[in-house]
């Protein structure tokens, strides 16, 4: 291979942002886009691979806090705009990038890093393990209803142009960021991303929607939406899509959903990507009305095995030796004794003999509570070698909720 791996030069964002768009279908961004990823671009943990003048490679990462069990904020690498152009496949680009990715995300000390997927079978190779799952839903808002908890009635909403209720909706959202694993501590201009609103990802819907939920004074919720109107020979059937919705306590998330059920002319209600536990679902008359889909959410890759274990606490007292097998980043191959509790934890290199066997990608599958060492096991993926440390070790690993990615970068 005769390409040229190297950071990339702020001359060179549009030479590589173009070869990003082709490689994701070829349509144009609108110039706000456009403008808002250019702004938030962070240039030296971008890499771009060059043929001669031609980049035909690319790959970046934002700089990241994720939340783990126990509450920390952990720096990651959030590893994003990956592309290889469709005339140099199958020659090491993406290998190369990925590479020296990795190398460079381990200098910097950052214990982990992550990913959204477009195809899911391309990263398991570089060790990353599906960490979070997320669910879809069509709810049939003319039939399904909703039973609120007490309180419901007391929070009070009110629309907001979405710009100007931002810094309201981000305070919620900092509150919330500690207490489910997989959430991103929102860093300066990732605001912006929010509420983006370019007309070609409309689809026919309105323009961004917002509804803030307040008590005593106080912004307690929130909840951005678009409405889709739609006629049939029977009458008014509508279409709310959901993008996003937060609030910090159960009456306020009812409150919200309750009025996303029942906005006027509309027979159905779509969200994407939403905790696979969340709380709507236990308050709806018939689920199967609802027609929630699973898909992957998070992909984690633990850079640092010894840091990233010590990083999160553990829901019951383990005391358990890994081996681990990490070809693409052998600094992390070996035993590690990890010992811990929902206090903290140790991870250190040990000679004595193993009690679980397992690769980095099963461990970041269930490094932040949401994949079972032992349904992983019950694939073969992970080994008991000492009996009773596989339910050991899956117990304290195990988040009381389930982790989420809140949005995709």
């Amino acid at each position: 291979m005769t390409t040229d791996v190297r950071v990339l030069r702020q001359a060179d964002w549009d030479k590589w942002y173009e070869n990003l768009i082709r490689a994701f279908g070829g349509v144009a961004e609108s110039s706000e886009e456009r403008e808002l990823w250019n702004a938030l671009t962070e240039y030296d943990r971008s890499l771009g691979v060059w043929d001669g003048a031609e980049c035909v490679g690319t790959a970046g990462a934002f700089s990241f806090h994720v939340t783990v069990p126990g509450g920390a904020g952990v720096p990651a690498a959030g590893v994003t705009m990956v592309s290889v152009a469709a005339t140099h496949r199958r020659r090491g680009v993406l290998t190369a990038m990925m590479r020296r990715q990795l190398d460079d995300v381990r200098a910097a000390g950052e214990p982990l890093a992550v990913l959204t997927a477009s195809e899911p079978a391309i990263y398991g190779r570089f060790g990353y393990g599906i960490g979070t799952l997320q669910i879809n839903a069509e709810i049939d808002t003319g039939r399904v209803r909703l039973s609120v908890p007490p309180g419901t009635d007391d929070v009070r909403l009110r629309y907001a142009a979405p710009g100007d209720a931002l810094g309201a909706c981000e305070e919620v959202y900092a509150r919330i960021v500690p207490e489910r694993p997989g959430m991103l501590a929102r860093q300066p201009g990732w605001e912006r991303v929010q509420v983006l609103d370019p007309e070609g990802e409309r689809d026919g819907a309105s323009p961004l929607q917002c509804v803030v939920a307040e008590r005593d004074g106080s912004a307690t919720g929130y909840a951005r939406f678009r409405v889709k109107p739609g006629w049939s020979p029977a009458g008014h059937d509508g279409v709310v899509r959901l993008e996003d919705l937060e609030g910090v306590d159960p009456a306020t998330r009812a409150a919200l959903w309750r009025f996303l059920f029942d906005i006027d002319l509309t027979t159905s209600l779509r969200t994407r990507g939403r905790p696979v536990d969340e709380d709507w679902q236990h308050l709806v008359s018939d689920i199967r009305r609802c027609r929630v889909r699973m898909k992957d959410g998070l992909h984690v890759r633990l850079v640092s095995v010894g840091a990233a274990l010590e990083a999160r606490t553990y829901q019951t007292p383990v005391d358990v030796v890994l081996e681990v097998e990490d070809a693409f980043c052998p600094w992390n191959a070996g035993r590690w004794r990890l010992t811990g509790n929902g206090k903290g934890a140790s991870c250190v290199r040990t000679e004595d003999g193993p009690d679980l066997a397992l690769s980095a990608r099963e461990l970041g599958a269930a490094y932040l509570g949401g994949v079972s060492l032992v349904s992983l096991a019950a694939a073969g993926r992970v080994r008991e070698v000492r009996q009773g440390a596989l339910a050991e070790a899956s117990t304290a690993f195990a988040s009381p909720r389930a982790p989420w990615l809140p949005h995709g970068f």
